[in-house]
């Protein structure tokens, strides 16, 4: 795990350093008078003299930086920057650098992971859209940890699989839902789930969660499992409304689901709740638990089975 403090440490600040003690000594400034201007030590100046320092090219050819090491030696040296001024101008710099930018680049080179987020991904953002598909990612993750750890649940999945899946706040197709590639199965009694969570992997789970919400219900999190009376009464003696939903004539899997819709818009569940439809030619019965987030989810099917 690299963080960008560290791009900014190890590459950004020796970096600029160097090319304002040149700059510095360029302009008549002592090896002193460069220490105290910088705020660092003469053997510190003499080493960047002599190129001891590890720089970044990246950093020192980027025209901004160039820039900005003229504008704050012509300020130092005129006296009319103060030290602070310059502090405050390459910190500046730094944030516009992360957001995006050059920094950002040296800092998808060291975390491969991050290359999936667009360029105006800002790492320190506590909005930003990659912290929260993280967020979601994570959340799946404990919800699968809940189901795999219940003994009984196994036993709930369908010959087509299950899949446990959280959205995005804002979603709108299947490509904001995480879920599990390839489905969870039942192997020889136990529920295998044979990868990470990524986004737009299910479109089965996915379309009856975001039909769900279409309808206005408060949910983010489901989980599909085998259909059976006797599971639907013991969910709805839990205190967990039951919704019937009729079978989509071809099967559709489209990202907004009428039937669906139609039944949530009618019996408007207000918290978690089930959904079901019994099966039609070619079409396995299914149930779905479905909630505000997966673990919420994943909890539901647990105590259910536990």
């Amino acid at each position: 795990m690299k963080f960008v403090e560290e791009i900014v440490v190890e590459e950004f600040l020796p970096t600029i350093r160097s090319m304002l003690a040149a700059d510095l000594r360029e302009r008549g400034f002592t090896q002193r008078e460069v220490a105290d201007a910088l705020g660092i030590s003469q053997s510190a100046v003499s080493k960047y003299a002599h190129g001891e320092v590890t720089t970044s090219d990246a950093v020192s050819e980027d025209d901004r930086v160039c820039a900005l090491v003229e504008r704050i030696g012509d300020g130092l040296a005129t006296g009319d920057m103060s030290r602070v001024q310059a502090l405050i101008e390459i910190e500046v710099l730094i944030r516009r650098l992360e957001d995006g930018d050059l920094l950002a680049d040296r800092h998808r080179e060291h975390m491969p992971e991050l290359r999936e987020y667009d360029a105006s991904f800002d790492v320190h953002d506590p909005e930003s859209g990659a912290r929260t598909t993280e967020q979601v990612r994570s959340s799946v993750r404990r919800g699968l940890r809940i189901l795999r750890n219940t003994s009984g649940f196994a036993g709930l999945v369908p010959n087509v699989g299950s899949n446990l899946v959280e959205c995005l706040p804002e979603a709108s197709d299947v490509e904001d839902v995480a879920g599990v590639p390839g489905r969870i199965f039942d192997v020889r009694g136990t529920a295998t789930i044979p990868s990470d969570p990524e986004f737009g992997v299910s479109e089965h789970v996915a379309s009856v969660l975001l039909s769900a919400r279409a309808a206005g219900a408060p949910v983010r999190g489901a989980v599909n499992v085998r259909y059976d009376p006797a599971l639907v009464d013991d969910l709805r003696a839990a205190g967990y409304p039951a919704v019937e939903f009729a079978v989509d004539r071809d099967g559709s899997r489209d990202a907004t689901r009428p039937a669906v819709v139609d039944a949530v818009r009618d019996a408007d569940p207000d918290g978690p709740f089930v959904l079901y439809q019994t099966g039609g030619f070619g079409i396995e019965p299914i149930t779905y638990v479905l909630a505000p987030d997966a673990p919420t989810v994943a909890r539901i099917v647990r105590d259910l089975v536990g």
